[in-house]
C-alpha cells in the first residue's frame, strides 16, 4: 500500500498515525428509494449494504488512505459486534488492541435510508459499560487523533492527545440544545483544526455565509474547514490568514452516509503529509466524492487504487477539464503507476458470507 506519510517520516517516530474513540455501530442501508418513507405505507428499496458504521467510517477512511490508525470501541458479543470487529482488524487492518468486547452488551444499529441525495437515519442502541481501566482516557502517543466534539462534554482524552504531541482534528455534530454556543466546546481549545458543515458552521457563528464562518472559526482555533456538500469545501486559518476554497467533483451519488467523515480522514492525512492548503482541501474533498459513490459508511471509503484509477481517467480524457487536470495535477507524481484498481471490501446485503 502507498504510504502517503514516507516523505514526512523520521526514525524513533510514534508508531500510530492516527488515533480515535467513540461507538462503532452496524450500518443497514437502503438506497434507491424514490421518496421518504410514507406512514402506514411499505416500501421497497433497490439496493441494500450492511457495513461497520459510526466511528468505523473513519477508521477505515484512514486506514484505506494508509494511516497506521488505532482505534478504542467497544464491541457487543454477538453477530453483529463479531462481523464488525473482523472487519476492521481484519479486512482494514485498523489496530485494535486499545478496543474490548463487552459480554451481554449489544452493538448499536443504524438504519439509513438513502434519497435524492440526502439520507435519513434511524439508530437504537445502549451507552456500554465503562471500562474498568479507563483505557480511552489515556491515548496512545500517535501523530494525530480525531475527535468529534459534544455540547457540555468534555473530554479528557483529547487534553490528553494534545499535550503528548498529536495534533487533534475535530467535528461537531448537530447541537440538540439549540444554543449553538462555542463556549459550550471546552476541547476546542485542544484543537488543531475544527471541521463543522455549513450548516453547524454559521449557527456557531452566527453568519449568513459559510466563509465569514470559516473566518469567524479561525479565531478561535488554528484551522477551521468549512464543508459544504457538494459543493465543495472552504478554510480559514488563522495563524496566517491564508484562506482558500475549492468546488466539489460532481459524481453520480448512490449514498451520502459516512461522505463527512471520509473528508475529515482525507484531510488529516493531507494534513499530516504537509501539503499546502488548496491541495488538502481538494483531496479531502475527492475522497468524499468517491465515496457516496458505493453503498455504506465505512465500506464505501476509496483507497488510493480508486484514487488513482480517478486520477488517470481525469487525465486522459480526450475532452478534459482544464480546471479539474490543474487543481488534482498534484497527484500524478504521487499515484505514478497505481492505476490498478484492487478488490476493495464492500456493503454486502447479509453479513455473514464466508470470504471469497
Amino acid at each position: 500500500m502507498l504510504d502517503p506519510l514516507a516523505a514526512v517520516r523520521a526514525p524513533q517516530e510514534p508508531a500510530c498515525d492516527v488515533y480515535l474513540t467513540g461507538t462503532v455501530f452496524l450500518d443497514l442501508v437502503f438506497t434507491g428509494l424514490d421518496s421518504a418513507p410514507v406512514r402506514g405505507t411499505e416500501s421497497w428499496a433497490r439496493g441494500m449494504g450492511s457495513s461497520p458504521g459510526g466511528v468505523a467510517n473513519m477508521a477505515t477512511a484512514l486506514a484505506r488512505l494508509g494511516l497506521r490508525t488505532s482505534l478504542s470501541a467497544a464491541f457487543g458479543d454477538d453477530v453483529y459486534g463479531a462481523y464488525c470487529r473482523e472487519e476492521l482488524s481484519q479486512g482494514e487492518g485498523v489496530d485494535l488492541t486499545l478496543s474490548r468486547t463487552v459480554p451481554g452488551w449489544h452493538s448499536p444499529v443504524t438504519v439509513s435510508m438513502a434519497y435524492e441525495g440526502e439520507r435519513t437515519m434511524v439508530s437504537h442502541g445502549h451507552e456500554a459499560p465503562p471500562p474498568a481501566d479507563a483505557v480511552a482516557a489515556r491515548p496512545p502517543s500517535a501523530r494525530a487523533a480525531v475527535a468529534s466534539l459534544t455540547p457540555d462534554v468534555p473530554q479528557e482524552w483529547i487534553a490528553r492527545a494534545a499535550r503528548q504531541g498529536s495534533r487533534v482534528f475535530a467535528d461537531v455534530g448537530w447541537d440538540g440544545t439549540g444554543r449553538w454556543d462555542l463556549g459550550a466546546l471546552p476541547d476546542l481549545r485542544h484543537c488543531e483544526a475544527f471541521l463543522p458543515n455549513a450548516e453547524e458552521a454559521m449557527r456557531y457563528t452566527r453568519t449568513a455565509c459559510p466563509r465569514a464562518a470559516a473566518r469567524a472559526l479561525a479565531e478561535h482555533v488554528p484551522l477551521a474547514v468549512v464543508t459544504l456538500g457538494a459543493e465543495g469545501a472552504c478554510a480559514a486559518d488563522g495563524r496566517t490568514g491564508e484562506t482558500a476554497e475549492v468546488p466539489g467533483v460532481q459524481v453520480e451519488v448512490l449514498d451520502p452516509t459516512g461522505a463527512g467523515d471520509v473528508f475529515v480522514a482525507g484531510f488529516v492525512m493531507a494534513s499530516l503529509a504537509e501539503w499546502p492548503l488548496t491541495q488538502r482541501l481538494a483531496f479531502a474533498g475527492l475522497a468524499a466524492s468517491l465515496s457516496v459513490q458505493h453503498f455504506g459508511g465505512s465500506l464505501s471509503a476509496p483507497g488510493w487504487p480508486e484514487i488513482a484509477a480517478w486520477c488517470h481517467r481525469v487525465h486522459a480524457c480526450p475532452s478534459p477539464d482544464p480546471a479539474v487536470q490543474c487543481r488534482y495535477g498534484f497527484l500524478r507524481e504521487l499515484l505514478a503507476d497505481r492505476e490498478r484498481a484492487l478488490p476493495l471490501r464492500r456493503a454486502v446485503p447479509t453479513i455473514g458470507f464466508p470470504r471469497p
